[in-house]
């Protein structure tokens, strides 16, 4: 686990932008890490970081009776010391082979680790990568896809698994305290496990975590368009209030003009455009403090600002200007950024059912499998804000827009399009409401998830010893990141906080077996 955090080994950290997709889940960055030899505190080779392990998972935990799949994790016992902590983690909405850096010194994971002594495990979350109960992603399959389903996954590994390390067999909760650490989504399954399953987990550490499911999340582009260049937020509001007027208007030559700018006059349909455009700002969901100019987000806006080697003003060049600027960019760049060899229908297209995007039912399918999660429970679908607030977005997109899509991905499932339970699923796992010992909380100013953390605008959520909250100037989940703190002084106080917390946390646990 001991290595030099180097630039280059984190420069692969971003998420690469998904063609077709309707809207951007809120997953944890990467932070790979080169092979190496490792070895235990008394000298023992030990296997790699890369190496699989499996655990026998109930299928369905309200039916035993239906048997086991194998659930895969990886697991580092470097700095393991016999009464220090598990420290567990699950990175969520995606194939668990790309995360295996938070096993590592360069997530805070590793440096709670290093501190006492622990071993950390990266868990698959069901129905992503190859943890699948069957071998398809039909929404038969699918319904043993849930929030509870994957809580109680957690809960049972944690309680039942036998460790490959050296006396891996006596460190269950209530043996050895476990710490459980999340992000966004994951993030928040750390939070709803603690409500619904107290006593399992002894402390939390969770980052960016989307705790409050919101359907109408509008309120995504709110830090992208308050922390962008404002002359870049400028003309990207002045091409979408373009855009909003000319549908209004039933300005359909206006609208094809419009796209033709962007080379993407093929698209049948105007939502499919303004989604197009919302690619631009969801490269700010993968922004970090150690990033540079040739980050997507900042290429992008350079692209509309920088003129003859001079930067516009506040306000920006004018319509004509970003619509100009803003087309070339995709024209020149960005296209074959997003789609590679893919055309434009297919790539961006929402409304041909046949496309494979729709009926690609393999597993280590984690587009769809989160598109479960978002129709039913989650909602959070990223679209335009209400008329009288600023829009670097299209007000033509509203959840209809995207609950449409469910119908076409899982017309087995939806008759119509439905409504996702996030009453349901606030009630049940407290969302804002959370009150729970040893869990401690960071946001950040920037990340566009803020809205549905403990820091919402408004929610005024009180910081307490028992149960933290810090907030840094970061981005998504940046404290995950050991290589952040260097970066940036607010984002070191909130790791070296949380440190501390889990120090003193961990210094009053005690066995109960």
């Amino acid at each position: 686990m001991m290595w030099a955090l180097t630039s280059l080994l984190l420069a692969g950290i971003a998420q690469a932008a998904i063609p077709n997709a309707m809207l951007r889940g809120p997953a944890l960055p990467k932070i790979p890490v080169p092979e190496r030899s490792l070895t235990s505190p008394n000298g023992t080779a030990l296997p790699n970081i890369s190496t699989v392990y499996y655990f026998d998972q109930l299928i369905d935990h309200n039916n035993p009776g239906l048997g086991t799949f194998q659930q895969r994790y990886w697991m580092d016992w470097e700095c393991y010391e016999p009464g220090g902590p598990i420290i567990f983690m699950t990175p969520g909405e995606v194939n668990a082979d790309g995360y295996l850096g938070y096993l590592t010194n360069h997530s805070i994971n590793g440096l709670i680790a290093q501190q006492q002594k622990g071993a950390t495990i990266v868990i698959e979350h069901r129905f992503f990568g190859f943890s699948n109960p069957y071998d398809n992603l039909t929404s038969q399959s699918l319904a043993l896809l849930t929030i509870q389903q994957a809580i109680d996954d957690l809960v049972n590994f944690a309680t039942t698994a036998d460790l490959p390390m050296p006396g891996g067999d006596a460190v269950k909760p209530g043996q050895a305290p476990w710490i459980m650490i999340g992000g966004s989504y994951s993030g928040a399954l750390t939070s709803y496990t603690m409500v619904n399953k107290p006593g399992i987990f002894w402390a939390g550490y969770v980052s960016s975590a989307t705790v409050e499911t919101i359907t109408d999340y509008y309120d995504y582009f709110t830090p992208i368009r308050e922390y962008m260049p404002q002359n870049c937020s400028s003309d990207v509001q002045a091409v979408v209030a373009y855009l909003d007027e000319m549908y209004a208007a039933n300005d359909t030559a206006g609208i094809q003009a419009l796209q033709e700018a962007f080379g993407l006059s093929v698209l049948d349909h105007v939502g499919d455009f303004a989604t197009a455009l919302q690619y631009n700002l969801w490269d700010w969901q993968d922004m970090q403090p150690f990033y540079g100019p040739g980050a997507w987000f900042y290429q992008f806006c350079d692209a509309l600002e920088v003129k003859d080697g001079v930067n516009a003003e506040p306000e920006g060049w004018g319509l004509e200007n970003a619509i100009n600027a803003w087309g070339n960019f995709w024209n020149t760049t960005y296209y074959n950024h997003l789609c590679q060899d893919m055309d434009v229908e297919t790539c961006l297209g929402t409304f041909v059912p046949t496309d494979t995007y729709w009926t690609n039912i393999t597993v280590n399918n984690d587009g769809r499998s989160w598109f479960w999660l978002v129709c039913n429970e989650l909602g959070f679908y990223q679209v335009g804000p209400p008329e009288g607030q600023p829009a670097i977005v299209s007000r033509i997109l509203q959840p209809s827009f995207v609950e449409r899509q469910c119908v076409t991905m899982f017309p087995q499932a939806f008759a119509s399009p439905p409504e996702p339970a996030t009453a349901e699923t606030n009630a049940m796992y407290a969302g804002w409401n959370v009150d729970v010992e040893r869990l401690f909380f960071t946001t950040a100013l920037r990340d566009p998830w803020r809205g549905a953390t403990v820091s919402a605008d408004g929610l005024n959520k009180p910081n307490t010893t028992s149960m933290p909250i810090y907030d840094s100037d970061g981005f998504h989940a940046s404290d995950l990141i050991t290589k952040s703190g260097t970066d940036d002084p607010t984002i070191a106080t909130v790791q070296e906080a949380g440190l501390r917390y889990m120090k003193e946390w961990l210094a009053e646990w005690t066995p109960t077996l």
